[in-house]
């Protein structure tokens, strides 16, 4: 498998670009996660890809806040 942080953005990308799968992401991350990659992976691996993208997802979020928080001042 390529590059862990590599896989990590390449999910995020996906995700946060469809809804359908931003659903399936937060109804069943491995299966959404799997899907994406194209793979079935290791339940060690998957759970670091996993958590890695929720934690990307996150911190945009948060970042977009803090960008708009930085717009009203």
């Amino acid at each position: 498998m390529a590059d862990l942080k590599q896989e990590i953005t390449k999910v995020v990308d996906k995700v946060t670009k469809d809804e359908k799968l931003m659903d399936q992401f937060k109804k069943d991350p491995v299966k959404a996660v799997e899907s994406i990659l194209g793979v079935d992976l290791p339940d060690d691996v998957i759970k670091k890809v996993v958590d890695g993208v929720k934690a990307k997802i996150s911190i945009d979020k948060l970042g977009g806040v803090a960008d708009t928080i930085k717009k009203l001042f």
